[in-house]
């Protein structure tokens, strides 16, 4: 997959098959026309391009504080091995939301890309306020001679599935259904750094992970399992998120305690793929009674891994 950082460095040698979209999460949606866009173009012998936008639209227009599922590197790193031949991101602007539908769809989509199809999800729309739907896109492709296919929602116990479903999910810290609807495990990436060793003295050495996209969605204040892949072997542990309050702690911070690593992580980029919630954020009356919950919260972990995957500890 080749990334293109703006449209307009795109340069068509042949035509195309192309989606559009935020893609926030690629959850199973996403994939389901990912997956079709790959195999029209195969089929039919056609380059496939994704074209997604940053910053996310709702951020430049509504100055909004729209958290994201996946940042954009994270983006990247799951379309990587989809198959899609271009990966292009534009960068969204207020200049470029005012384009008509009969600009963006002549200039860009026929002029630029060459495009033959377009395969959308069922609930699509274009152009300058968003004013263009489904139609409107089937009639310009009978009048500039491109193909529409439409993707139906796509639905888990007759539940259509959403970036807006996945992300209040994620807040509430029902992971659970976030990761069904993600088809995937909710990660968080970041860089290790210090801190003040106190889950050490405890005997639950942490790594300290610093997100630095302030756009990331975090999940709801608590104690979580998760799983993580270190120099190519998988490690369970248990993470936090939130103020400490036993530790009076004044800012949210990001805690994993791994069960079998004593490797020094500082400075390693991690991504952590969170599987369950095992409890709210509490506040203990002493450091001591803080450790004896921490056991149980591991305990509690390791007997969630043997039940999900008869991991012995």
């Amino acid at each position: 997959m080749k990334i293109i950082n703006n449209l307009e460095n795109y340069i068509a040698e042949k035509s195309s098959i192309i989606t559009i979209g935020t893609f926030d999460g690629l959850h199973i949606g996403h994939q389901k026309i990912i997956s079709d866009l790959v195999s029209i173009s195969k089929k039919e012998k056609l380059v496939s391009i994704l074209l997604t936008f940053f910053p996310h639209p709702r951020m430049v227009l509504q100055d909004s504080n729209i958290e994201m599922i996946d940042t954009i590197d994270e983006k990247q790193d799951l379309l990587k091995n989809l198959g899609v031949d271009f990966l292009i991101i534009h960068p969204f602007s207020k200049d470029f939301s005012r384009l008509a539908p009969i600009d963006f769809i002549r200039d860009i989509l026929v002029n630029k890309f060459k495009i033959s199809k377009i395969i959308v999800g069922y609930d699509h729309r274009f152009g300058r306020n968003r004013e263009a739907n489904i139609s409107d896109l089937e009639n310009f492709g009978e009048a500039y001679n491109f193909s529409v296919n439409v993707i139906p929602a796509q639905e888990i116990k007759s539940i259509s599935v959403s970036s807006t479903k996945i992300r209040s999910a994620i807040v509430k810290g029902d992971i659970k259904t976030a990761n069904k609807y993600l088809g995937r495990e909710f990660k968080l990436t970041g860089k290790v750094i210090k801190g003040n060793s106190i889950g050490r003295k405890l005997g639950f050495p942490t790594a300290n992970l610093k997100v630095d996209e302030e756009y990331k969605i975090r999940p709801s204040k608590g104690v979580y399992l998760i799983q993580c892949i270190i120099d190519n072997k998988l490690f369970f542990g248990m993470m936090n998120y939130g103020k400490r309050p036993t530790l009076e702690g004044k800012e949210n911070r990001i805690e994993i305690h791994f069960f079998s690593l004593s490797k020094d992580l500082y400075g390693l980029k991690l991504g952590i793929e969170i599987l369950e919630k095992i409890r709210f954020e509490k506040k203990f009356d002493s450091l001591e009674s803080l450790k004896k919950q921490l056991i149980l919260d591991q305990k509690e972990c390791q007997k969630l891994l043997r039940l999900k995957q008869k991991i012995n500890f």
